[in-house]
């Protein structure tokens, strides 16, 4: 029998200030069940507003009040209603800590706190500068702890449409504070028209200069020292904690670290990857969520729906056969996979010459050559602004792309870990990207990404180098007829920004100081092997 349906409508909700430890005042919005209290806290920290309240993914938090809890959104330093200036991660240390302090004791608290969001509200729940200030329980979604990592590279690369995007948008909500409206409406005109992906990083400079996104623009990606990596305190990694992740979110690196580094802290995280973008979530995880947080804070017993540690959530628009969403614990055998490539050097130019071959070495040699004029496309998966699955056969018959493809199966093939590809690679420039996609063929002919990756690399022109490439972990089930393919490019503009194959640091598109990059792919040692996905630790390159 099904439980009533909450009475949303009896959900009142007030605005509250707080002050810090420096006396900046930070305003939030509470939302109050109509029975009587006290109750749990439900919080979320987060710098866009406290009236939208991250409703892109989840639920209204009347809906959760509803449920019987004290729900609390807040403006983050800077940020909506909030004074004092944005500093992005740096001030919510202090600031985490003020705040769980002042929920325990708000009016209509039970001093019990549970904190919830995703992608920058998840990494609020993890930061706090007083290990006696961390809330009781937490779920953070999307997220990581390392800049770099998890938050702006890849591969030794800058994100550069999704980290210019989201940049412009802290940006433009800094002009909308300071009452700037010809600056909102130039980084408004500039998304809309797409023209962000060439100026944007000029507008950041000239609209927000002290932001994180140009910051993060202005530190090397190759070099780690330089970023900041946030290290939990051991007692929050050891409270009760729900993960989620999206198979096509450019977080999933971050929650996998975070979920080993909380088992490693003597936590029991519970881990759930589902076919999700960074804001399409097929329908949300509310439910699960609701039960997670009555089972820690208002002591009801555990659903069945949170006695496994670890769940992963198959994609129907990458698994066509499978009528519907559904989930499943870990499997280790398919993380066991390795193929070698073959080309006799025709593979840039017969889409079908190059071999993939399961448990084999790799044999020939093949060149590539990047035209910066005609950068090859990135589309879809976890970092474009298209995320998801997509169709890639008109790419993959670029002369200027390489392509290695299985024989037909014989019988099914799970995949479920980290792809890494090891190659050889000799170029004639200091610098180039090698940019990968793992792809499966149906019987038609059709052939759709289900994951990528890039590597950027320096080297002296003409040297050797034994490249790897990681490429974002997924979950894909093959059927017999199908195949499988391994896609090389020199680029994937915008995802990343095109390299100029000087070695210097590149900002933006093609230019006309860009220059032609000859590489050549020695495959003899290559390898593409299919790592554990809760194995091991992901960096950005």
């Amino acid at each position: 029998m099904s439980s009533p349906a909450p009475n949303l409508l009896q959900v009142r909700w007030r605005d509250e200030a707080m002050d810090c430890r420096d006396g900046t005042q930070l305003i939030s919005r509470v939302w109050q069940p109509a029975d009587q209290g006290p109750w749990p806290v439900l919080l979320m920290r987060q710098p866009y507003g406290r009236a939208i309240a991250s409703t892109i993914t989840y639920a209204h938090p009347s809906w959760y009040a509803a449920h019987g809890f004290l729900v609390v959104v807040q403006d983050v330093r800077g940020q909506g209603a909030s004074q004092g200036t944005f500093q992005g991660f740096e001030q919510e240390l202090s600031d985490g800590a003020d705040t769980i302090r002042w929920v325990r004791k708000l009016e209509g608290s039970n001093g019990r706190v549970g904190c919830y969001g995703f992608s920058y509200q998840g990494l609020t729940q993890l930061l706090s500068d007083d290990p006696g200030a961390i809330p009781d329980c937490l779920a953070p979604a999307m997220a990581g702890l390392d800049e770099r990592g998890d938050w702006a590279c890849e591969g030794g690369a800058h994100w550069w449409a999704l980290g210019l995007g989201w940049g412009l948008q802290l940006a433009a909500l800094r002009c909308k504070k300071l009452g700037d409206d010809a600056g909102w409406q130039a980084i408004r005109r500039s998304l809309d028209s797409g023209d962000f992906l060439a100026e944007g990083f000029d507008l950041l400079k000239r609209h927000d200069p002290q932001g994180m996104a140009c910051r993060w623009l202005q530190l090397p990606a190759s070099e780690a020292p330089r970023w900041v990596s946030h290290q939990p305190v051991a007692a929050l990694l050891q409270r009760p904690m729900l993960l989620i992740g999206g198979w096509y979110d450019p977080h999933l690196r971050g929650i996998l670290n975070l979920f080993a580094l909380a088992s490693a802290a003597g936590g029991s995280p519970l881990l759930r990857i589902g076919a999700y973008t960074h804001l399409d979530w097929n329908g949300g995880l509310d439910r699960l969520q609701l039960a997670f947080f009555q089972h820690h804070l208002q002591n009801q017993a555990a659903p069945e729906q949170l006695s496994a540690a670890v769940l992963f959530e198959k994609d129907p628009l990458t698994n066509g056969k499978n009528s519907s969403l559904h989930w499943r614990p870990p499997n280790s055998d398919s993380s066991n996979l390795s193929w070698g490539l073959r080309s006799r050097g025709l593979a840039t130019i017969d889409v079908e010459e190059g071999e993939l071959l399961l448990d084999q070495f790799g044999s020939g040699e093949v060149a590539l050559v990047h035209d910066p004029w005609r950068p090859v496309p990135g589309r879809g998966g976890h970092l474009g602004l298209d995320p998801g699955p997509c169709e890639r056969g008109d790419l993959d018959r670029r002369s200027d792309v390489i392509c290695f493809t299985s024989a037909p199966l014989s019988t099914p093939l799970e995949l479920e870990g980290r792809p890494l590809l090891t190659i050889a690679v000799r170029a004639d420039q200091p610098s180039f990207d090698l940019c990968a996609a793992l792809s499966v063929i149906d019987p038609q002919g059709r052939v759709l990404q289900l994951s990528t990756g890039v590597a950027r690399t320096q080297q002296l022109a003409g040297e050797k180098k034994l490249l790897r490439v990681q490429l974002q972990p997924l979950l894909a089930e093959l059927c017999p007829g199908e195949r499988l393919r391994l896609s090389l490019a020199g680029a994937a503009w915008p995802q990343i920004a095109v390299n100029p194959g000087d070695g210097l640091e590149t900002f933006g598109p093609t230019g006309p100081h860009h220059r032609v990059i000859t590489l050549e792919l020695e495959l003899a040692d290559s390898q593409l092997q299919l790592l554990p996905l809760l194995g091991g630790k992901f960096g950005a390159h």
